[in-house]
C-alpha cells in the first residue's frame, strides 16, 4: 500500500491535488528556509500581527473609516503622491478597478474596444469579465511571451479606444519591455488616438529593470492600477490612479459595482505599512532574484539535468519562471518530498503543464529569500534532482 495519495492511482486527481497542496503548505510552514513567506502561509493570529506597526503609519486615535473616508482617503493620497497622479481611488480588487477604469475610458473615447496581450490578466484569469460585465470588447494585439511592440500596436488591423499594458506581464514570465520600448509603444497608441492604461499590479518592483522612478513610469499612461498585496504584503486591495476627473467618475462606478465597502481600515492600514516597509526593499529582492536565477541555472547544469530554463534568464523583477522537461505531477511530488525531507523549500508553488513532459513553476524572492546564498540554491537543486524518479532523469 502506498504512503501518500499522490502515489495511489485510485485517488481521484482532484483529491490528489488537494492533498498535495496541503502537504506543500505544511512543508512550507515547517521549513527553516524558503524563498518567500506570504500571508496565505500564516494563521489568522500571525496575520494580524502585521497591524502591530499601524501606529507608525497612521494616527490610531482618528475615527475609523466609513465608506471610504479617513484612513482610506489617506491611502489614496499616498498612492497619488507616489505615482505622480492627480488622484487615486481605493478598490477592494484589481479586477474591479480595471473594469471600471476601462469602462470610464470607453465612455470618453466612444470606443469600447480594449487592445491587450493574449496573456493579460483579464483574458486569462477573469472569466471574460470585460465583455460579460463591463460591456467592453477585448482584442489581442499579440500572444508572444513579451509585451506588444510599437509596430504591432501601430499596425493593428482595427480601431481601439484603449491599450492596456500589463507591467510586468506575469503569465509570460514577469517580463518587462525596456524603457525605450515602452515609450515607443505608448507613442504608437497615442498616434491612434487611444488612451493607455497600465495594469500595474506589480508595477512597484518594475523600477529596477525600467531604470526610472515610479512617477515617471506611471506618467506615461493615462491611468494606472496598482495592487497592495502582490508585492507589498497587504491584506488585499488595489488603487486606480490618474486624472482627478477620471478618478471621481471611477468612484461613482465603484459604488455601482458594490466596491464602496462600509469599512476597510485593516486592509488600508496594511497597505500603508507595505508602502512604508516593503516598497523600499523591493530593489533588494530584485537584485537577489538575479543571484538565485543564476545559481539555479548552474545547479541544474551541475546536476546533469538534460534541459532546464530560467526565464527570463536575468529576471526583470523579483519573480520569474523555471521550466523543466518532466511531467508536472512528478515535479510537484518531488518538490514537496524534498521540502519535507530537507526543511528547505526551493519550489514552493504549483507546477503547470506547458506541453508533453514539460512543466513550469514560478519563483518568488522576498525577504526570506535573501537568506539563500548561491551555494544554498545549488545544494537545494542537487537535493531536488536526486529525488526525481530514476526513469525520468
Amino acid at each position: 500500500m502506498t504512503d501518500t495519495a499522490e502515489q495511489d492511482d485510485r485517488v481521484p486527481d482532484e483529491d490528489r491535488r488537494a492533498q498535495l497542496r496541503r502537504r506543500r503548505l505544511a512543508a512550507h510552514r515547517g521549513a527553516h528556509r524558503v524563498m518567500a513567506r506570504f500571508g496565505f502561509h500564516q494563521t489568522l493570529r500571525e496575520r494580524l500581527t502585521r497591524l502591530d506597526a499601524a501606529g507608525d503609519v497612521y494616527d490610531l486615535d482618528e475615527l475609523s473609516d466609513v465608506y471610504g473616508d479617513g484612513v482610506v482617503e489617506a491611502l489614496e493620497v499616498r498612492v497619488a503622491e507616489l505615482l505622480g497622479t492627480e488622484a487615486a481611488a481605493f478598490f477592494p480588487t484589481g479586477t474591479m478597478a480595471q473594469q471600471v477604469a476601462l469602462r470610464c475610458w470607453a465612455g470618453r473615447t466612444g470606443n469600447p474596444t480594449v487592445a491587450l496581450h493574449a496573456l493579460g490578466h483579464p483574458e486569462v484569469h477573469e472569466r471574460n469579465a470585460f465583455s460579460e460585465v463591463g460591456g467592453l470588447r477585448p482584442v489581442r494585439v499579440t500572444s508572444e511571451p513579451r509585451l506588444p511592440t510599437a509596430a504591432e500596436v501601430r499596425d493593428f488591423e482595427e480601431p481601439f479606444g484603449a491599450l492596456m499594458l500589463e507591467l510586468p506581464l506575469r503569465d509570460a514570465g514577469f517580463v518587462l519591455p525596456s524603457w525605450d520600448e515602452l515609450t515607443e509603444v505608448v507613442a504608437a497608441a497615442r498616434e491612434r488616438d487611444a488612451v493607455v492604461h497600465f495594469d500595474g499590479a506589480r508595477l512597484w518592483e518594475s523600477t529596477v529593470h525600467l531604470g526610472r522612478p515610479l512617477a515617471e513610469i506611471a506618467g506615461l499612461a493615462d491611468s494606472v492600477y496598482v495592487s497592495f498585496y502582490k508585492s507589498l504584503e497587504a491584506f488585499g486591495g488595489a488603487a486606480l490612479a490618474g486624472p482627478a476627473g477620471l478618478v471621481a467618475e471611477a468612484k461613482a462606478w465603484r459604488h455601482r459595482y458594490g466596491g464602496l465597502v462600509f469599512q476597510q481600515f485593516p486592509t488600508a492600514l496594511s497597505a500603508l505599512i507595505g508602502l512604508e516597509r516593503e516598497l523600499p526593499r523591493l530593489p533588494h529582492y530584485v537584485a537577489h532574484a538575479r543571484v538565485v536565477a543564476a545559481a539555479l541555472r548552474e545547479g541544474f547544469a551541475a546536476a546533469g539535468t538534460p534541459w532546464a530554463r530560467v526565464y527570463p534568464r536575468v529576471p526583470h523583477t523579483h519573480d520569474f519562471q523555471v521550466w523543466l522537461p518532466y511531467d508536472p505531477d512528478v515535479l510537484a511530488e518531488t518538490a514537496v518530498r524534498t521540502a519535507e525531507e530537507t526543511g528547505a523549500v526551493l519550489f514552493g508553488n504549483a507546477w503547470d503543464r506547458r506541453g508533453p513532459d514539460l512543466a513550469c513553476t514560478e519563483i518568488h524572492v522576498r525577504s526570506a529569500g535573501l537568506e539563500w546564498t548561491a551555494e544554498d540554491v545549488k545544494a537545494a537543486v542537487a537535493e531536488f534532482v536526486a529525488r526525481l524518479p530514476e526513469q525520468v532523469r
